[in-house]
């Protein structure tokens, strides 16, 4: 049996109305013998989004209070590195690159990078950050930003950009760099004043991958 084949096998399971009776049975269980409501923090949009779109938050109710946390890197960006990204493409001879979830968000303005491009600004979303050092060296009158954007996830990606565009001697690429440590926001939101009251966090998994799990222990 393949890899694919298990997955599906479970997800087929969580899928089961019976399955998820027992399971929310149990959950509610669990939860009256702590005595009070737990207030779970799920970190990514994508946890929030299939939290809502299976109705967990309604299965739970009185049990677990779903909190949404931060997001996305482009959903916590400051409004002011909109600006300035803004800013930068409408530079003569620039082309901007940066990933294609920030082209739609408008800054202070309300100008986004899309509205822009529209409006003839070289502008160039890109799935990939080495896609900046290939239009760097195709466009040598050009000067090419990478407006960097992400979590730890997107961060080695940069990385290598610079280190390539360093060794094959590129003139004209330049980094903006904005990358968001998940990390540091976790540990930002337990040790604010201003935090709800969190009992538990359901953690970013692609960031949870590039550093594995000793990076929460200091937290």
């Amino acid at each position: 049996m393949n890899y694919s084949n298990n997955l599906n096998i479970l997800w087929n399971k969580f899928k089961d109305p019976e399955r998820v009776k027992d399971l929310v049975r149990l959950i509610k269980e669990e939860v009256e013998k702590y005595g009070k409501p737990i207030n779970i923090m799920e970190f990514c949009g994508g946890h929030t989004h299939v939290i809502l779109r299976n109705g967990l938050d309604e299965l739970l109710k009185g049990y677990i209070n779903f909190v949404h946390g931060p997001g996305c890197p482009v959903c916590v960006i400051a409004l002011e590195r909109l600006d300035l990204a803004i800013e930068l493409a409408k530079i003569p001879e620039v082309i901007l690159c940066t990933y294609g979830d920030l082209m739609r968000v408008p800054g202070s303005n309300r100008i986004s990078l899309l509205k822009l491009r529209a409006e003839g600004y070289e502008i160039k979303p890109v799935s990939s950050a080495l896609e900046a050092l290939k239009l760097a060296m195709e466009n040598p009158q050009k000067k090419v930003i990478f407006f960097a954007i992400g979590f730890e996830t997107t961060s080695p990606h940069t990385a290598v950009l610079i280190k390539q565009a360093k060794e094959l001697g590129v003139k004209n690429l330049w980094v903006v760099c904005n990358h968001i440590l998940a990390l540091v926001v976790l540990e930002y939101l337990l040790q604010s004043e201003e935090k709800p009251l969190i009992d538990a966090f359901i953690g970013p998994g692609h960031v949870s991958t590039i550093t594995g799990s000793r990076a929460y222990e200091p937290i």
